[in-house]
């Protein structure tokens, strides 16, 4: 199980257990990380056995079923329950994944769920993302071209220049990879990360881009793209089966053949 960032001096406790209801068929206990700064308390993991044959399938079904059913004090991200908005990313049996498209059957005995590990907390599952935004932020993820557009038409890409964009475009900014490494947990104030440097070369690729210069010199420091060490967590544990470690690693050649 990964570590993660608490209140300093916290230690996760034994907290609350709810049974599962009387004549359940089905049941199956989670454990969940809880942890209120407002009450001052130490972090903890609550205990509820749910019964699946009242339930979906997936681990945020679970979740919302707790939530709606059992304890409403619960918190946590979540939204599309379709894999695409990346909200209900957080750390299920060790492994961080989005909490809609993880099957509650793919995990043997009690469920774990803890929010994204090396990330400060705000509450129970929700972690704080605002430097993870800010640093996409930083990489400007926009097409930045000095080439007025067409005046009746897109600006048109070739199959062949399309088809670089594969394995790129589809990131949903989950951070399941980035708070997955080891580089990005001991570097994060200074380390882009997986997650940022994939869509950094998503528009160092695109053939419609005209600031790859400029895109390049950005991220030409010893932190915010030469932290990476291949440790290739990040590719391991992406939800969507994309590669951020081959994405920097084309980066770092693109870096090399431009001198």
């Amino acid at each position: 199980m990964a570590e993660f960032r608490l209140p300093k001096n916290a230690r996760v406790g034994p907290g609350k257990h709810h049974a599962a209801p009387a004549g359940a068929k089905k049941a199956r206990r989670f454990k969940i990380y809880r942890w209120d700064p407002d009450t001052g308390e130490n972090p903890r993991t609550d205990s509820y056995d749910v019964d699946l044959a009242a339930c979906g399938p997936m681990v945020l079904d679970a979740l919302i079923k707790i939530k709606n059913e059992v304890d409403s004090t619960i918190t946590f991200r979540r939204s599309c329950r379709e894999g695409i908005c990346g909200s209900c990313a957080m750390n299920i049996d060790g492994t961080n994944t989005l909490a809609c498209t993880k099957p509650i059957d793919e995990v043997k005995g009690e469920v774990r769920i803890y929010p994204l590990p090396h990330m400060p907390v705000v509450k129970d599952l929700v972690p704080d993302l605002n430097q993870f935004y800010a640093q996409y932020a930083s990489i400007e993820p926009w097409l930045k071209s000095d080439t007025p557009a067409p005046a009746n038409s897109e600006r048109l890409q070739s199959p062949e220049d399309r088809a670089k964009l594969d394995g790129l475009y589809e990131c949903i900014l989950c951070a399941c990879c980035s708070t997955a490494c080891p580089s990005y947990w001991w570097n994060s104030d200074r380390y882009l990360g997986p997650a940022i440097l994939l869509q950094a070369y998503r528009w160092l690729v695109d053939s419609r881009d005209e600031a790859t210069g400029e895109r390049l010199d950005d991220l030409e420091d010893p932190f915010r793209l030469y932290r990476c060490h291949t440790i290739m967590n990040c590719t391991k544990t992406c939800p969507k089966g994309l590669n951020p470690a081959k994405a920097i690693a084309e980066i770092k050649k693109m870096m090399v053949l431009r001198r």
